[in-house]
């Protein structure tokens, strides 16, 4: 009837249809996947796309100037003035002295000293007077 050889030829092709098909399905899933990180991707881009147009839409300079009219009693804005705008040249130096800074004690996250952020902070800038 069947000899030894043909049981193992059977063998042999019901195993190899058996990891063609393991393997068909693997690429079918892994296509999946890929599909759907792409559509992912499509979705996200789609996103920044919308984004990008309400932040144009929002930052006209008509719109923000409308908005500055509005809203002028409780912003204080007031034009520029030709004397406020200085050179580089213009502007005095701050000598830095290094060893001030570090003999100091370093204040950080871990600092309770009680000291308030204005006392930690020795930047003075123009715009706020102390």
């Amino acid at each position: 009837m069947f000899r030894t050889s043909d049981i193992v030829l059977i063998a042999v092709m019901v195993s190899a249809a058996a990891l063609t098909y393991k393997a068909k399905r693997e690429a079918e899933e892994q296509l999946a996947s890929v599909q759907k990180i792409e559509a992912q991707i499509r979705y996200e881009e789609d996103t920044i796309d919308l984004l990008k147009a309400d932040w144009s839409l929002l930052t006209q300079p008509s719109r923000l100037q409308k908005l500055a009219e509005i809203y002028k009693s409780q912003l204080a804005l007031e034009p520029v003035n030709a004397r406020q705008i200085v050179g580089l040249d213009d502007l005095p130096a701050k000598p830095l002295n290094i060893e001030d800074l570090s003999s100091q004690r370093l204040g950080g996250m871990a600092d309770n000293s009680g000291k308030g952020p204005a006392d930690k902070d020795p930047v003075v800038t123009g715009a706020i007077v102390q």
